[in-house]
């Protein structure tokens, strides 16, 4: 289990389960950001239908209530992907809808009394080598050609009055980035959609969904509409398992920093933290005065097996430590508090995607690939538009109807994950050792192979 649910004092109280067969307008299959976005704007939209939320274990358990904590404005794949495919305007369009999400998140949580601990400061993303440096300043140059990216380029100096990183060069910092607790967002926007009179059963496990039919051991839910919302759990849904790889990814935080340390970091405001290394690291200065930080552990389980509960390997908990208190000499002596995992849905071409399918009812939503707590929502509101018709500017963004091609065969899968990412910690290593600002071969051939 995630700290942030043991923030909370544990998994919340648990819902009914599904109790035999039952008939919907609209059932959604997950219980995490996408599904319960999804419940929520159909609901606002058209109060009278029948909705139904079935979920495995409980609302949040996944990503959603594991996360980094980034509300952030970030275009899964990359906005050039958009603009090869559908032109430069629509992929000024997806960048400005995520804007506008990160702001439309911030928003709901005022209208229904959330209390996320949200605060947006922006995100700030630190190049701690020559290479990382060189880096950052062609992807800030790219980004400076895209209007709603808005970057600033700091210094070493400039990025030490907002957050003191040892070994710092340089930074980039945008606006459109909020911090929040995943646990309080996830259990705040259940209970709401609850209040619009959706259903959400709990401990009930789905083990296939066809057209108008989702099928679990407790019944069977028949619905004009069925929604797949389940990211990095979709291979566990029979006829999925190459759909989405499920991806790891490993969070430690810290017991609270005694004042002096903070004075020490520098960091008073609560912008989130990134880096420009290929395995890189995210993090946020929590609301009572942790450091959460995260980054990759165990990538990837051979057969696309998926780790429910979260567990993380001591090596992995070693190495963030050890790259935690090598960021912040001054937390050294600040013990860790817990250690979690989560598992994110990662689609062959790295791109997210929602859609719906007229003709069978079945809809989509994921591939996130680790920047779902804004996309979750833009992707929720356009299910909602989808399935009811609605002909808005949401649902001609280019990542409506996207679909990648399936994963490759096992052992290829596993082999592939284990080469790229063994080759990004290589390259890591190379270039935190050289003063040369040229991007590691390796790292060049590791985004071949994965296609990122």
């Amino acid at each position: 289990m995630s700290w942030w649910w043991r923030d909370l004092g544990g998994a919340p109280a648990a819902r009914a389960g599904l109790d035999g067969d039952l008939d919907a307008d609209v059932c959604i299959v997950g219980g995490g950001y996408t599904g319960l976005w999804s419940a929520y704007y159909l609901a606002r939209m058209q109060p009278s239908l029948r909705i139904v939320v079935l979920e495995e274990r409980f609302a949040g358990f996944g990503a959603s209530g594991r996360n980094g904590g980034w509300l952030t404005n970030s275009v899964t794949g990359g906005r050039e992907r958009y603009a090869r495919t559908h032109g430069r305007h629509a992929a000024i369009a997806q960048q400005r809808a995520l804007n506008d999400a990160v702001d439309e998140v911030l928003g709901v949580c005022a209208r229904e009394g959330i209390d996320a601990d949200a605060r947006k400061d922006g995100e700030l993303t630190v190049a701690r080598s020559a290479a990382q440096l060189a880096r950052m300043r062609d992807f800030a140059a790219s980004e400076s050609r895209w209007p709603g990216a808005d970057v600033t380029v700091l210094d070493a100096a400039e990025t030490a009055e907002r957050v003191r990183v040892a070994g710092t060069a340089g930074a980039m910092w945008h606006p459109h980035c909020a911090r929040i607790h995943p646990a309080k967002l996830v259990r705040g926007l259940a209970a709401a959609v609850e209040r619009l009179g959706v259903t959400i059963h709990e401990g009930t496990r789905v083990d296939e969904i066809l057209p108008g039919v989702a099928r679990t051991a407790r019944g069977t839910v028949r619905a004009t509409h069925v929604i797949r919302a389940t990211e990095g759990f979709t291979p566990t849904l029979r006829g999925e398992h190459r759909t989405w790889l499920p991806m790891n990814s490993s969070m430690i935080v810290t017991e609270p920093l005694p004042a002096a340390a903070w004075d020490e970091i520098g960091w008073r405001d609560a912008p989130t933290l990134g880096d420009f290394a290929h395995v890189y690291m995210y993090a946020q200065r929590t609301a009572d005065g942790r450091i959460a930080f995260g980054g990759r552990g165990v990538p990837y389980r051979y057969g696309s097996r998926v780790d429910g509960e979260g567990t993380t390997p001591e090596r992995t908990v070693e190495s963030l430590t050890d790259l935690l208190r090598r960021f912040f000499p001054a937390a050294a002596g600040v013990p860790i508090a817990h250690a979690w995992s989560g598992v994110l849905g990662v689609p062959r071409d790295w791109a997210a995607t929602v859609g719906l399918d007229r003709a069978t009812g079945l809809g989509w939503a994921g591939g996130y690939v680790g920047t779902g707590v804004t996309a979750t929502n833009l992707a929720g509101h356009t299910l909602a538009d989808l399935v009811l018709g609605h002909d808005a500017e949401r649902t001609r963004l280019p990542w409506v109807g996207h679909r990648a091609r399936r994963w490759e065969p096992e052992p290829l899968r596993w082999l592939a994950v284990r080469g790229v990412y063994g080759a990004y910690r290589r390259a890591d290593r190379a270039e935190s050792a050289s003063a040369s600002p040229r991007t590691s071969p390796l790292a060049h051939l590791a985004d071949l192979i994965s296609g990122h």
